[in-house]
């Protein structure tokens, strides 16, 4: 395919795949397009792990990292996150109880500890610990960086070009994606609502032109509600240079999601994918849970802001629910796409579908233009 994102990293798709799964990000580079991995929730060693397993199986196919990076935190002030002496004790009694009146056990008191340090080192939030895995990151022969929460500093910025490595950002609405471009972004990323993880509240069918048009001549990928193949082929219309893509991939036999949860996703409903702030602090997009509902419900604490909320929730529910499988309570970043994935499928196939699809969609728009 022509367009300024295969031109701009050498690819043969404009189909960008983020993922938390390396073999996702592999495959999805082998199949002509460019894995993205996420690295939310890596600890700098961890990421070496992983991108040292990617340079090991991807041949000379690209691929890049996303990162969190927000440009506000609420931190106590000197920089390091205790999450101890920042989770009130009341939204830790709120958590406890609903839990334990489902009749989720506690866990262990010889792991809890453990588990609790764990934790705590795969929370990247601030741009000091998003830069050391961007350090780490930086070790390898990725193409892309690509910030999800902001713009990125401009001595990132800086360094990334210094090697080659091209940067983008995601944005939900004009005035962020003009940051970014004035930021010395190479392009940006229009994140419709209907995107899985932290996103905003304007529609891609309405977003994606606006964008394209606020920061033209600069590239723009289509997010949130792609999935399949006539979507790829409306962000094409509507003047991107391909799509950044991400639920979809969650339905695949390489994707990193449980079974558990990829059976919940299989029997969900669009409206299944909720958009919270009660995951990590920030609007999130995640599949419907009793966690979640529970915090609509009258009485229910604020939410804290990120990253608190999200230690929150991992440290006193998460586990505990992942631990025994407890599906009411299982959930996991997901866009409203959710209602199109029915049954596990491979990442090749996916891109086959996709394209397939879209070329459909081609003849069907050629044949009312004759």
């Amino acid at each position: 395919m022509k367009s300024k994102m295969c031109e701009m990293f050498g690819i043969e798709l404009p189909i960008f795949a983020f993922s938390h799964c390396r073999d996702v990000v592999v495959e999805v580079s082998k199949a002509g397009g460019m894995g993205v991995l996420g690295m939310a929730r890596m600890s700098p060693e961890r990421v070496e792990e992983e991108l040292d397993w990617i340079d090991a199986h991807i041949g000379d196919r690209p691929y890049g990292i996303d990162v969190l990076m927000p440009s506000r935190f609420d931190d106590p002030g000197d920089g390091k996150f205790d999450p101890d002496s920042l989770l009130p004790k009341e939204h830790v009694a709120f958590v406890r109880r609903l839990l334990d009146e489902a009749g989720i056990p506690p866990l262990p008191e010889d792991e809890a500890a453990e588990i609790k340090r764990e934790i705590v080192k795969g929370l990247n939030f601030t741009p000091a610990e998003s830069l050391a895995m961007v350090d780490t990151a930086l070790k390898h022969p990725i193409k892309l960086i690509v910030n999800a929460l902001g713009s990125p500093p401009p001595e990132l910025v800086e360094r990334a070009h210094a090697r080659d490595i091209k940067v983008g950002a995601l944005a939900g609405k004009p005035k962020h994606a003009l940051r970014h471009r004035n930021a010395g972004c190479d392009f940006v990323v229009a994140v419709g609502t209907e995107a899985g993880g932290h996103t905003g509240e304007v529609s891609s069918l309405v977003l994606w032109p606006s964008i394209v048009d606020a920061v033209a001549p600069l590239p723009v990928l289509g997010a949130g509600g792609v999935g399949r193949g006539r979507q790829l082929a409306a962000a094409l219309v509507l003047g991107c240079e391909g799509v950044w893509t991400g639920s979809l991939w969650l339905k695949t036999v390489q994707s990193e999601v449980i079974p558990e949860i990829k059976q919940k996703m299989f029997e969900a409903e669009a409206t299944d994918a909720m958009l919270t702030t009660s995951v990590t602090g920030k609007s999130c997009r995640t599949l419907r849970n009793r966690f979640s509902e529970a915090y609509e419900l009258p009485g229910a604490p604020p939410t804290l802001p990120a990253p608190t909320q999200n230690y929150l929730w991992w440290q006193e529910g998460r586990t505990r629910v992942e631990r025994v499988r407890a599906k009411e309570f299982l959930t996991y970043p997901v866009g409203q796409i959710v209602g199109d994935m029915q049954a596990e499928t491979s990442v090749r196939e996916v891109v086959y579908e996709l394209l397939h699809e879209m070329l459909d969609a081609r003849e069907r728009l050629d044949g009312m233009l004759e």
